[in-house]
């Protein structure tokens, strides 16, 4: 039987509910579940079995729970059993059988937690996958941080998982960064424009002024001399000249900042897909021609807008998906009138490309700005995949960094925001991490650089890393007085002296990380991790504390080996069980605080 207590617990009433119920059939109960309880006097665990499987027996839910009741307390696990109100079960679970999860975590190490629930399902993680048009910002650092901490759940969860980056290099934005470009280029070989000058020289005006492309324009001027500029560098030369060298040079050179800045963050995309890539190959054409010859796009002039009129609407014919028939409330332009595509047209295609490449699902972390797309791009993957691959969106609310009690409002060097590389060398990659997956990623958030160096409880980061470090400091002691520490000689230990509730309230916390796993992946929500370490350390912390009132509770006793040795496995368990939810999280986990 598996050592997940859950599941153990899990299988019991399966159990018990077909030998109650033998003529219902065993996927009637597919929705019974075990759970911890809210008060910790009503028992450990309850279960709801008895409502499921009140309507397929046609009996009373408070009738079944007698019937689970009576054959419950004889499972060896459980020490009581009872009704409680309109059809729960509430389970006391026995103290040896919740020790006994020490020696399944010490046996596990950080593999604990571990779930077969993905059954290897391909999901493709999307995320970040901002604009190559400057450093990376604080606003996508929240997006990395969830998205590949979601990827990491999934993988501990049992999916098969790739971490994608989808590179925006064609479009507007990426012409005004070549343009931007240009311009500290010709500064480069001295020929300085004003910028309000190249302002009006440029298509859309002289959008990126940051510092950050000064060193872009001098390895252009040192690569090329003056060739990219007109005879005589007397001004800009025409863009036939100069335009693809230059947007090909400074997508690369800001692509490659962005994987530094990611890999300084703690993130390393296994796929990096070009947007302009797919476009030159054809790809969005033949998406286009593969609607057309299923049916799926049409002429026609959409009604106008309510409200604020989106950037693809056109008061004159265009090509359109119909994208209500896959549940979106309009149908979609994919080709404008002039015959151009859209950039929906484009996302159609890199979406339709994650699907031939043989994925089961597919999963985009965007910034909240985007939530109006939701619809429209579900409807296109439904489309695509004839239904057969699903797309979630996770929206990343925005955040603010604050330090002093006010907004922090610039980087020197990107010249109107707040870079990731400047947060990470104000507090460290570790607290960066952990703090953005301190809410949920849909609620906005204030991060406060006072806050996330402050040495207090009201830090997580500090409290949770403190709780480790203070695991480590207890083995360190103990293996420099010669107690046994290694994980393979604490798990056959006998913990039978476990029996003050502050331990076993931490074992149950330890016992639940299984679980936790399983519903923070299915929910697509990582921040569980960190609030469950808080509680965790929470545990610890209180256990610690007790020992220094209660000497008997301390974990070092040389005149007590047995229960020396059960306390030490306890503190192994733990400082393994923290080290696993870090590993999801990203974080490294602290050997000592200093």
């Amino acid at each position: 039987m598996s050592d997940n207590i859950y599941a153990v617990l899990h299988a019991r009433i399966l159990a018990a509910l077909a030998e109650a119920l033998p003529e219902v059939p065993a996927e009637a109960f597919a929705k019974a579940e075990v759970t911890p309880t809210k008060d910790p006097a009503h028992g450990d665990m309850a279960t709801n079995a008895a409502l499921v499987a009140a309507r397929p027996a046609r009996l009373p839910p408070p009738k079944i729970a007698a019937m689970l009741v009576d054959r419950l307390r004889a499972a060896p696990e459980i020490e009581a059993a009872e009704a409680a109100g309109p059809g729960f079960v509430n389970l006391r679970l026995r103290p040896d059988f919740l020790r006994g999860q020490l020696g399944a975590i010490l046996r596990a190490g950080e593999a604990y937690g571990a779930s077969g629930i993905g059954a290897g399902r391909r999901v493709n993680v999307e995320y970040v996958s901002a604009n190559p048009t400057g450093p990376m910002h604080v606003g996508h650092c929240r997006g990395a941080v969830v998205g590949d901490a979601l990827a990491n759940l999934l993988r501990k969860a049992g999916y098969a998982v790739t971490k994608e980056y989808y590179i925006n290099d064609a479009g507007a934005q990426v012409a005004a960064l070549a343009w931007a470009a240009y311009w500290r280029y010709l500064a480069a070989i001295g020929n300085e424009i004003p910028a309000e000058d190249f302002d009006r020289i440029a298509p859309g005006g002289l959008q990126y002024r940051g510092e950050y492309l000064i060193p872009v324009g001098q390895a252009l001027a040192e690569a090329h001399g003056t060739s990219l500029a007109t005879p005589g560098n007397d001004g800009p030369a025409d863009p036939s000249v100069w335009f693809d060298t230059v947007r090909g040079y400074t997508v690369d050179a800001m692509m490659a900042s962005i994987r530094e800045d990611l890999l300084a963050l703690g993130v390393a995309q296994e796929v990096f897909a070009s947007e302009r890539a797919l476009v030159e190959s054809g790809a969005v054409d033949r998406e286009i021609d593969a609607f057309a010859a299923r049916g799926l796009i049409y002429e026609g002039v959409l009604e106008p807008p309510k409200g604020k009129t989106p950037e693809d609407w056109e008061p004159r014919a265009q090509t359109l998906f119909r994208a209500t028939d896959f549940g979106d409330d309009v149908d979609r332009p994919l080709r404008k009138s002039d015959g151009s595509n859209t950039y929906f047209a484009n996302d159609i295609a890199y979406h339709a490309d994650k699907i031939s490449r043989g994925f089961d699902h597919l999963i985009d972390i965007w910034g909240a700005d985007h939530g109006g797309y939701v619809s429209r791009m579900k409807a296109a993957v439904n489309a695509a995949s004839d239904g057969r691959v699903g797309l979630e969106i996770v929206l990343c609310q925005i955040v603010r960094v604050m330090k002093g009690g006010e907004v922090v409002r610039m980087s020197k060097r990107a010249g109107t925001f707040v870079t990731l590389r400047d947060l990470i060398e104000e507090v460290g990659a570790d607290a960066v991490r952990f703090t953005m997956l301190t809410r949920k990623s849909d609620a906005q958030f204030d991060f406060d650089l006072d806050a996330v160096v402050a040495q207090t409880r009201e830090n997580p980061v500090f409290y949770v890393q403190y709780a480790h470090a203070r695991c480590r400091s207890v083995l360190r002691a103990a293996a420099e007085a010669g107690w046994p520490t290694a994980p393979a000689d604490l798990a056959a230990v006998d913990t039978a002296p476990l029996t003050d509730e502050a331990e076993l309230a931490l074992i149950r916390r330890l016992a639940g990380w299984p679980r936790l796993v399983e519903g923070a992946a299915l929910a697509r929500e990582p921040h569980r991790i960190a609030f469950f370490l808080y509680d965790l350390a929470g545990d610890f912390h209180m256990l610690w504390n007790k020992g220094r009132e209660d000497a008997a509770l301390r974990f070092l006793q040389p005149a007590d080996r047995p229960g020396t040795l059960a306390r030490l496995a306890l503190v192994e368990a733990t400082a393994t069980v923290i080290r696993s939810g870090l590993a999801v999280m990203g974080v490294t986990p602290v050997e000592e605080m200093r």
